[in-house]
């Protein structure tokens, strides 16, 4: 069957020149209606200035798109290299006006590592709109248009001379206005990740050729001299029981045990648990936080590593423990790689899990189960098992607490969350929390029953934070070096089992009179080791905030 609406009418051919001076413009202008948004609101920029400034910089932004397209201006290529940047510059623009997110590196992995159920929640009519009038709409207009078709060398000359004018002419009007534009990247960073489809462009080529900062080389081993230390004066007659619980999206500015107002860890707070108030994390999502968050090296050094290393799973491997990851979420990030691994997300249990999700709680119903498939002579030493949540995933905020636990409302039931009132917003997030509480004492529960045969003990801690609705920002994921601490501030709690504690000689009252040091992801890796008596000279003692309670 034709496609009568893309058919060719008779009409003059248009010259890739044309394609590429409207395509550009267009992208510049209402492509960028969240740049202009924002620009709008800073007080650098009022009045005719701001107008003046306004039009110079979607000249500027027109003219780099031209310079890109140019390298596509050939009669084949072009209407393909179009629509691509038009899709992108729509989709961008959706999510940046809803949620008040960035473009970058980061958040373009994320986008590539979204599952079927996380790309369910972003659907809305709102997205379809948005593509509809800023791509498809150009895209069915571009390729209406007849091109012209002419000899090879005439056309290397004009893509040529196009890019060259298309940068000069940028060059020029940069310099024009180049007091407000240096002031601008500089004192509003964000605002460079808000240029579409450039922003775009940029990460793409960043995940790709650009290969200066990207770790490279065979993945390096770690801690192959590890070992589990003999305690002082201990002979412990259990194996230890460590629950490591990686959560999700949670905030700590959103605990009531780091004195929220709200009641979000009424269980909890009945334990006798310590909960760390000024943690910060390794990133913004998921996929950067996670694989710092196990690594030895740090926030810093991590960013700036040249290889990949093994990581807290691996070595405590090596110590001999028995090590299992069950996910309830879209996957590890390529940190269970070399452990045990078992997916809850998509089981068919009626109890625990409903429209294609499972709670987190299904993974308490199979541990036991998947516990019982590691090799006995690690679980003899003592076993980790790392839990990792669906927790307060967004923006489909509602979706992640069962109905018996919306303690708050009314909840926001949209997934465009700038269409809510921020109330309705916090309200369905918190309840999110709610049934994180609750996960949280379940799995507690659960250890509980287990200090017969193990010493147990919990740690639990988020991955990132999440912004809702401050300064119109939404979700997660801003570049770490402008984010606001609502997305990199997360909760840290830990549960000693008395027979942990004497196993360990941890004192949970000592880590709650310090619960208020300022500690970060960088910690984790040496403060499990610490706790499950690793040696290693990987471990570094100063990064252990365990250490600081030993004996006491």
């Amino acid at each position: 069957m034709r496609l009568m609406f893309l058919d060719t009418p008779i009409r003059p051919q248009r010259s890739t020149l044309t394609l590429v001076a409207v395509s550009s413009v267009w992208m510049a202008v209402l492509g960028n209606w969240a740049l202009w948004k924002t620009l709008m609101t800073l007080p650098d920029l009022t009045g005719w200035h701001g107008l003046g400034f306004g039009v110079a910089f979607a000249f500027i932004i027109a003219n780099v798109v031209a310079a890109v397209l140019s390298l596509f201006a050939w009669r084949f290529t072009l209407k393909p290299a179009i629509t691509l940047l038009l899709l992108l510059t729509a989709l961008a623009t959706h999510y940046m006006l809803m949620y008040g997110i960035v473009v970058d590196t980061p958040m373009l992995i994320n986008v590539l590592q979204t599952d079927t159920r996380e790309a369910r929640d972003q659907l809305s009519w709102r997205l379809l709109i948005t593509v509809l009038i800023l791509a498809v709409l150009p895209i069915v207009w571009v390729w209406r248009q007849p091109v012209i078709a002419i000899p090879f060398g005439k056309q290397v000359l004009r893509n040529v001379g196009l890019l060259v004018a298309s940068l000069a002419l940028a060059f020029g009007a940069t310099q024009l206005v180049f007091q407000d534009f240096s002031s601008l990247m500089r004192n509003y960073t964000e605002m460079r990740y808000q240029i579409n489809p450039l922003n775009s462009i940029y990460a793409v080529l960043d995940m790709t050729v650009i290969p200066a900062e990207q770790p490279r080389g065979p993945l390096q081993s770690l801690g192959l001299d590890a070992h589990i230390e003999q305690r002082a004066g201990q002979v412990p007659q259990r194996p230890p029981l460590l629950v490591f619980v990686l959560g999700e999206t949670a905030r700590s500015a959103s605990f009531s045990l780091n004195g929220y107002t709200r009641s979000t860890n009424p269980l909890l707070a009945k334990e006798n648990v310590a909960s760390f108030t000024h943690v910060s994390s390794c990133g913004t999502s998921t996929a950067e936080s996670l694989p710092c968050m196990f690594s030895h090296l740090g926030r810093s050094a991590f960013d700036k590593r040249s290889n990949e290393f093994e990581n807290m799973l691996d070595v405590l491997q090596h110590a001999g423990y028995a090590v299992l990851w069950i996910d309830n979420q879209s996957g590890c990030k390529g940190q269970c790689a070399r452990v045990p691994y078992v997916n809850t997300s998509d089981l068919k249990l009626p109890e625990y899990c409903e429209d294609g999700e499972c709670r987190d709680t299904v993974m308490i119903a199979r541990i036991e189960a998947e516990l019982s498939k590691l090799p006995a002579e690690r679980r003899a030493r003592g076993t980790v098992v790392v839990m990792h949540q669906m927790g307060s995933h967004g923006p489909a905020y509602f979706k992640r607490s069962p109905a018996a636990f919306k303690k708050f409302t009314p909840e926001c039931t949209d997934t465009s969350l700038s269409q809510c009132d921020r109330e309705q917003i916090v309200n369905a997030y918190d309840n999110t929390l709610v049934f994180t509480d609750y996960f949280l004492s379940r799995v507690i529960g659960w250890l509980k029953t287990q200090d017969k045969t193990s010493t147990p003990a919990m740690l639990y801690v988020s991955d990132h934070g999440e912004s809702l609705g401050e300064k119109n920002m939404y979700l997660h994921g801003l570049p770490y070096s402008v984010a606001p601490p609502e997305q990199t501030t997360v909760p840290l709690v830990a549960w000693l089992s008395p027979s942990f504690e004497q196993l360990s000689r941890v004192n949970t009252r000592c880590l709650q009179a310090n619960r208020d040091k300022p500690l970060s992801h960088d910690n984790l890796f040496h403060s499990v080791l610490g706790l499950m008596a690793v040696k290693t000279a990987a471990y570094q003692r100063e990064r252990d905030f365990f250490a600081a309670c030993e004996g006491r």
